[in-house]
């Protein structure tokens, strides 16, 4: 990942001004479709534009003032509380500094994801969130626009990003159950994924922190029904299994809720922690216990930066740019 997130590198009417061979005038005048030069000279600034992606700034043409800016919010799943939660921490900084944004359900899809900034890339002046296809393609699709990913790394000096760091959570989570007397703790994982997710290699390094074995695993969708689906499977492989750590709370409330009809009581008979501190999991019974993050610090810290990319202000960089994950103890362990 790189070091900081120094900002994009946009192309400019400068570069235009030098791969065409003319002056800033001229450039300008030939995006404009004046009349005041000639065809050959137009086209000629026409074709270097395109060779070189060049997007004009809607800052550069005046067409924008501070507050109204145009930000495009790229969010995986909706119907997951906690990417609702991190959309409307990042509306609400939006909204404090007057910015438009519009927000994009990818559906998890990658291909509804290219085409999402196919379409947004035109029509906003930066772009936020969840990206999952790779650098190269988010760079094309994007043509030199801010880009501000979420909970990923990044290699692409022009990109910046904003991490998620659950590893300590994680690790005071395994604790409290071992400290609790717990030795048989069981994973429910991300099944979207062809390799185990990161939050699974916290989960297994902190198991083997303790000197245990982090075998036991199944893998869920994300949802109720997974988490519901997942457990029954875990513990019919691994009846021993004592307590769980899921790879967010959504799967973890399906956890509770399958417990439930196995007859286990929660958390006498079976330990459950999610991970995701969602506002949902106070409501539920028994409330769940949770490594949880602040949702409002990521909406907000992903606004800041991309206000500060947009204003060549000096982005955040390094340990401003994490969000740091922490147990929250409820009666579910």
């Amino acid at each position: 990942m790189a070091a900081s997130g120094t900002g994009p590198r946009r192309v400019t009417i400068d570069d235009v001004a030098r791969s065409a061979g003319v002056s800033r005038q001229t450039v300008s005048r030939a995006l404009n479709d004046k009349d005041e030069i000639g065809d050959s000279t137009k086209q000629r600034v026409l074709d270097a534009a395109l060779e070189l992606g060049y997007r004009p700034s809607r800052f550069a043409r005046g067409l924008v003032r501070q507050d109204t800016i145009s930000v495009g919010l790229v969010i995986p799943d909706l119907l997951n509380p906690f990417f609702t939660e991190v959309a409307a921490a990042a509306l609400d900084a939006a909204r404090a500094r007057g910015w438009h944004v519009v927000v994009y359900d990818t559906g998890d899809r990658i291909e509804e994801e290219r085409g999402t900034l196919e379409v947004i890339a035109s029509q906003v002046d930066a772009v936020v969130g969840y990206l999952s296809q790779t650098e190269a393609e988010i760079d094309k699709l994007t043509r030199g626009l801010p880009v501000v990913l979420i909970d990923r790394e990044h290699d692409a000096e022009r990109f910046s990003a904003i991490r998620i760091d659950g590893q300590e959570g994680v690790h005071a989570a395994i604790r409290y159950l071992v400290e609790s007397g717990h030795r048989r703790i069981g994973m429910l994982d991300h099944a979207g994924r062809s390799e185990p997710s990161i939050r699974h290699e916290w989960f297994a390094g902190a198991m083997a922190a303790c000197g245990l074995d982090a075998g036991s695993v199944s893998r869920a969708d994300q949802s109720v029904e997974g988490g519901e689906h997942a457990l029954k499977e875990l513990l019919a492989t691994h009846p021993d299994v004592t307590a769980v750590f899921t790879f967010n709370d959504i799967i973890a409330i399906g956890a509770l809720r399958a417990a439930r009809r196995l007859g286990r009581t929660v958390p006498q008979d079976l330990a459950v922690i999610g991970f995701d501190g969602l506002q949902l999991g106070e409501l539920v019974e028994p409330p769940l216990s949770t490594v949880a993050l602040d949702t409002r610090q990521l909406g907000a810290l992903a606004v800041e930066q991309t206000a500060r990319l947009l204003t060549r202000s000096g982005p955040l960089s390094g340990d401003e740019l994490v969000v740091r994950a922490e147990l929250r103890r409820r009666e579910s362990a």
